[in-house]
């Protein structure tokens, strides 16, 4: 296999909610703790690749114009507050060019031949960004940005967007929900923020089916977890037969995340990389991640420490703990709900 690429911008660490908000969770130093412990260890032997700039075209390929221009002039004007979560400064504007622009150009990258395994440490996070609205410390979202592109520019039928950050991806699925060429799957804590994603949202119209959401409640474990990422995400992966893979990587579903309640350790996400190789390898599918939450700085650092490897193939994936008493009422659900979609179980 060809080395992995690594993209990334100083920039991504110039954006501070706390300039307006002190206690914001979302700092620079999540990144900067980041690429300081992987500096240590270098870079995991990932090759590093410059994130450039996103053009306010690409950003329109899943953004109207009306926002771009929104936070582009609210930059320009010395920031402030979006809502009560979400605040930018005058840098935040180029930061944000640059993490999405981390997520297109991975997207070109791997979809050119130039690697089959790419990860963007970028911030601020997109996930939450809809179509006309930046929330939940997401300004553009990344992630859907380069699924745009990978259709309209290179001409894919079908991506595979894996979203396993604790909080549901609202934006990713309102930019995609009546698409049939992105199948969006989203395992989350529920309720939780944004308050969206129940089991029983599929998609609407042309995209009926392809929303999986997969709502755990506070205090979800491994078993769970897994289960529902064994029984449903993958089988529903491979029956799709994606061209591409992306995945919106949160690392806040870890048990020692500050934000949400949920119960997952270190090695979880190690488990879940190591299925995405597996079925990556399998159908030479380009794999490409792109950072999200995780706002304990040190185990984030660790985490994604833990994810590189095994997707690079240098380290095998831990052995999962038992599966947790009750997994199945959840998964026997969920199965329910998207079977009718998908082969499953």
């Amino acid at each position: 296999m060809s080395v992995p690429l690594y993209f990334s911008d100083p920039a991504c660490m110039t954006h501070d909610p706390r300039e307006f908000s002190p206690g914001h969770p979302d700092t620079p130093e999540r990144l900067l703790v980041l690429e300081r412990v992987l500096a240590e260890r270098d870079w995991l032997g990932w090759a590093r690749r410059a994130a450039p700039r996103a053009s306010e075209a690409e950003l329109e390929l899943a953004h109207t114009p009306a926002h771009v221009r929104f936070i582009r002039e609210l930059c320009e004007h010395g920031g402030g507050a979006i809502d009560a979560d979400t605040f930018v400064g005058r840098p935040s504007w180029v930061a944000a060019l640059h993490a999405a622009g981390a997520a297109r150009e991975l997207t070109r990258a791997l979809l050119a031949g130039e690697g089959q395994l790419a990860f963007a440490g970028v911030r601020p996070s997109g996930h939450h960004a809809e179509a006309g609205r930046a929330m939940g410390f997401c300004l553009f979202n990344n992630v859907a940005v380069a699924a745009a592109a990978a259709i309209a520019e290179h001409g894919l039928e079908r991506v595979l967007v894996i979203d396993w950050d604790v909080h549901h991806g609202n934006g990713t699925e309102q930019i995609f929900a009546s698409r049939s060429d992105v199948l969006f799957v989203s395992l989350h804590q529920a309720p939780l923020y944004p308050g969206t994603g129940p089991l029983e949202y599929v998609g609407e119209g042309p995209g009926e089916g392809y929303t999986i959401n997969l709502p755990v409640p506070p205090g979800t474990g491994e078993g769970v977890w897994m289960e529902l990422f064994d029984r449903v995400l993958m089988p529903a992966a491979r029956a799709y037969a994606p061209q591409l893979v992306l995945v919106s990587a949160g690392f806040d579903a870890h048990a020692a995340d500050p934000l949400a309640g949920c119960l997952l350790r270190t090695e979880t996400f190690a488990i879940m990389a190591g299925r995405l190789r597996e079925l990556t390898l399998a159908a030479a599918i380009p794999l490409g991640l792109v950072l999200e939450g995780g706002y304990d700085r040190d185990v984030l650092a660790e985490c994604v420490c833990a994810v590189l490897p095994v997707l690079a193939g240098e380290q095998e994936p831990p052995a999962p703990l038992v599966t947790a008493s009750g997994t199945g009422r959840l998964t026997e659900r969920a199965i329910a709900r998207h079977g009718g979609y998908w082969p499953l179980g």
